[in-house]
């Protein structure tokens, strides 16, 4: 079984598509959050708080009860167990923001080992999960709280793609550049995206452009935060002024 829970929602058995199955868009949320928190048991308020703003204690079973018992028609009786808990059953299944996380632990490894190759693939696995974003359309604290550990996990995959591309050389510079100048765009406080794209338009032959990100790092640290770029920052910058 394959869930994708971020993008458009969709789960596949055995080839066959089951999201279509689901009791409409509260089924959907259910699902979701279940999956999410599918390694521990969940209270059924904590359930209810998730899938309605306000829910009213006394209607939490009637509401619920009926989404639990379609989800088990499609999953199997077994796939939703307990009573004033609730834990999903699913053990073989692939879920993408799992795989994002193992994805990027691995990819961040290897970039410590300077293993640019091994490096590569991981990293663009959760940089394309990260970016397809979390449950576009809904709006909840638990869903919130899911995108930032995901832009999170998209800027660390940024990075650890940046830094592959780096290392390979070659043809692969490019995208260094353009992971260098996503981290810049998407976290303009984030020296390490700076640094990157820095390093790579050097390695491209572009020193000139290498050093006036240096100059754009500067005054927007300036401007927003009264301070200047790290030690870090300045001995690359000092390092490419040198080879000019």
């Amino acid at each position: 079984m394959r869930i994708q829970l971020c993008g458009p929602l969709a789960v596949e058995r055995d080839g066959q598509r089951l999201d279509g199955l689901l009791p409409g868009r509260q089924g959907r949320l259910l699902l979701a959050y279940l999956v999410v928190n599918r390694h521990r048991q969940v209270p059924r308020d904590e359930l209810a708080e998730a899938l309605w703003r306000e829910p009213d204690p006394a209607a939490v079973d009637a509401r619920l009860n009926p989404l639990l018992s379609k989800l088990r028609r499609v999953f199997g009786p077994s796939s939703v167990e307990g009573r004033s808990t609730l834990r999903l059953q699913l053990p073989a299944a692939w879920v993408d923001l799992e795989a994002a996380t193992d994805a990027i632990h691995r990819a961040e490894s290897s970039v410590a080992q300077q293993d640019w190759v091994r490096s590569w693939g991981p990293a663009l696995t959760a940089l394309m999960v990260a970016e397809r974003g979390f449950l576009p359309g809904e709006d909840a604290p638990w869903i919130d709280e899911i995108r930032h550990q995901l832009t999170e996990l998209r800027l660390r995959a940024l990075e650890c793609y940046a830094a592959a591309g780096l290392g390979i050389g070659g043809t692969e510079l490019a995208a260094a550049v353009r992971a260098g100048q996503q981290l810049t765009r998407l976290a303009p406080l984030r020296e390490s995206g700076y640094r990157s794209l820095m390093q790579a338009l050097a390695a491209q032959g572009n020193l000139a452009e290498a050093l006036s990100v240096y100059g754009q790092l500067s005054e927007c640290l300036r401007d927003q935060l009264g301070v200047s770029p790290s030690p870090a920052t300045r001995e690359l910058y000092q390092r490419l002024l040198a080879a000019t």
